[in-house]
């Protein structure tokens, strides 16, 4: 279907290090198949990887609201929870 297929050209996109790219695609997937939560958790890979932990916080819930069984995304929300903690602590 359109969404997996969306999903794998960001995965695709991600591994050449065309983060912007992946990002559009992996939107484009949750904007044609809103329950599905891999490509969430995908976009929240690449958020965590700019730094942008808020955000890549809000992909990986969203993942666990729709798939509770999801562990990558349950280890992937605790690591950014902890990496955002250690940057504010050196204050920046």
């Amino acid at each position: 279907d359109l969404a997996t297929a969306l999903n794998d050209r960001g995965q695709i996109k991600y591994f050449r290090v065309e983060f912007a790219a992946a990002m559009e695609d992996y939107t484009a997937a949750i904007q044609c198949q809103p329950g599905f939560e891999v490509p969430y958790y995908n976009r929240g890979l690449v958020l965590y990887r700019l730094g942008c932990f808020d955000e890549a916080m809000k992909d990986f819930r969203k993942v666990l609201e729709l798939n509770p069984q999801f562990e990558d995304a349950a280890l992937s929300l605790k690591q950014a929870i902890l990496d955002k903690e250690a940057k504010q602590k050196r204050g920046y």
